[in-house]
């Protein structure tokens, strides 16, 4: 586990929203009342506030925002199409819609629109393995070629487990093959970190992320400022990226 996805994982709002429960009640327990009661309800506040769509909507759509989906066809040629591997957000279409393995937005598909738009003549796949011994980059490829692109159309970058690690072995990738700009495909929720590490290592990098996933469903039965599960489970994806944005600033990584 990588240190943001460990550093997102603890101050996850229903983890943290226990730790900080429990601990005021052992305070209170040492007649440290006041800042005992003070930790509990921060935990709950800090929970509660995750849980309400406004949060979600407000923070995540600061991120979405910063690079706007743009159809295919209006986007720039460039020498190749880099997708990054992860599952930033479930792939789900929406995070305010029950999860549909049909309806998924995954980044391979994006990548596909473009080469079939004839925005880049290579496409370069990049992730290491999480598990076992078939890497994300060779996933992407085997659903790729199930689609018609042609195996010769794709570099793969088998061995990245981060985006700072996407950005340094892809950037060498890239070089190798002579490749100067690209269109980069994530997620709009991961975009902004991944231009970032991007632009730190040289790349000539152009934002082609999938479309967004939190937005509103156009006849909501969900209140902005009622507590909502969906809402809820998507804080953990979004408290990742700020964090990721905070500590690859903090090592110099953007």
């Amino acid at each position: 586990m990588s240190i943001v996805s460990l550093l997102a994982y603890l101050i996850v709002p229903l983890y943290l929203c226990l730790v900080l429960v429990v601990l005021g009640l052992v305070l209170a327990l040492f007649r440290w009342r006041k800042t005992g009661m003070a930790l509990a309800l921060a935990g709950v506040a800090w929970a509660y506030a995750w849980s309400l769509p406004a949060t979600t909507l407000w923070l995540g759509g600061i991120l979405e925002s910063e690079y706007p989906y743009r159809a295919p066809a209006e986007l720039p040629t460039a020498d190749a199409i880099v997708v990054l591997g992860g599952n930033i957000a479930n792939d789900r279409q929406n995070w305010f819609l029950p999860y549909d393995r049909e309806t998924a937005i995954r980044r391979f598909q994006t990548a596909e629109q473009l080469y079939d738009a004839g925005r880049a003549p290579k496409i370069v796949l990049s992730g290491g393995a999480l598990s076992g011994d078939v890497s994300e980059a060779e996933g992407m490829a085997y659903a790729l070629r199930q689609s018609g692109v042609p195996r010769s159309a794709m570099i793969l970058e088998n061995d990245s487990r981060t985006t700072y690690e996407n950005a340094i072995l892809t950037e060498g990738q890239l070089k190798e093959h002579d490749i100067r700009t690209v269109l980069l495909v994530t997620s709009a929720l991961h975009m902004p970190r991944a231009m970032a590490a991007f632009r730190k290592q040289g790349v000539t990098a152009i934002p082609a992320p999938s479309q967004p996933q939190i937005v509103l469903p156009a006849s909501p039965r969900i209140s902005p400022w009622l507590p909502d599960e969906r809402a809820f489970d998507a804080s953990r994806s979004i408290i990742k990226e700020y964090t990721g944005l905070f500590l690859y600033w903090v090592r110099g990584w953007i």
